[in-house]
């Protein structure tokens, strides 16, 4: 069973079924949290999927899978007042479990500033063969614009014909997020990227996991869609990084 399977079945069965069970059919018994929801462990998981809510369900979105790594795209409704967009992403290790978690939450966003949801759009992952391409596209970007801050160069790697936001605050194409960034600004939010953790790339999705400050320490979770070797669709999460943990293995 492939990586995208196995995260996949342990999602329905976790939270979709709601059966605690599944911990031991699918979680490794050195389990690693680094989400600010629970401990670490095994046993905080089964507990945590033991206290869901009547009203809890899962709606997915998107998974996309990269060797061992997978990454959940969806909307939480009933783990708190109101709906959450989520990225959740996995390590599956060498005997079929899933070893390792990482995750940021936002607010569902009814009225963005593009029309667009927070997690609408194309969901499969096309264009297989250009994933290695993809990914090294991306993280050129990465490095020169968001940890560069050139954005001088934004138009080597954004389409200018088509560029789909689905940030709450921007607005379609390169000018919609031009006016969004000004207006951070002014709120003292300046995009700033230290790191990028991780990456994951499938096809024409590229995922990235990236540390920085955006008027706080925050986690930056960018998604992209790329088609003809330039970026046409994103998806975000930015998130404050909690000033305390419930385990000793940090956000990353």
């Amino acid at each position: 069973m492939s990586s995208k399977d196995i995260v996949a079945k342990a999602a329905a069965e976790l939270f979709g079924h709601k059966d605690p069970s599944a911990v031991d059919r699918w979680v490794a018994a050195d389990y690693r949290q680094h989400s600010s929801l629970a401990p670490d462990g095994p046993e905080a998981l089964r507990q945590l999927v033991a206290g869901l809510p009547e009203g809890f369900r899962y709606e997915g979105v998107r998974v996309i899978a990269d060797g061992d790594l997978v990454v959940l795209h969806g909307i939480y409704h009933g783990f708190g007042p109101d709906p959450l967009v989520a990225f959740d992403l996995f390590r599956v290790d060498a005997d079929g479990k899933i070893a390792e978690h990482w995750d940021a939450l936002t607010p569902l966003v009814s009225d963005t500033a593009s029309g667009r949801t927070q997690t609408d759009g194309p969901t499969e992952p096309t264009d297989l063969g250009r994933t290695e391409a993809n990914r090294a596209l991306v993280l050129e970007f990465a490095e020169k614009v968001f940890k560069g801050a050139d954005y001088s160069v934004l138009t080597d790697y954004i389409s200018t014909e088509t560029y789909h936001q689905h940030n709450p605050e921007a607005a379609d194409g390169l000018d919609g997020f031009g006016a969004a960034a000004a207006t951070w600004g002014e709120q003292g939010k300046n995009l700033i990227y230290k790191d990028v953790h991780r990456v994951v790339a499938e096809g024409d999705f590229v995922l990235l996991q990236s540390e920085g400050e955006f008027g706080v320490p925050v986690a930056y979770w960018d998604l992209f869609r790329l088609a003809d070797g330039k970026i046409v669709e994103h998806w975000d999460i930015v998130m404050p990084v909690p000033a305390e943990l419930p385990h000793s293995n940090g956000l990353f």
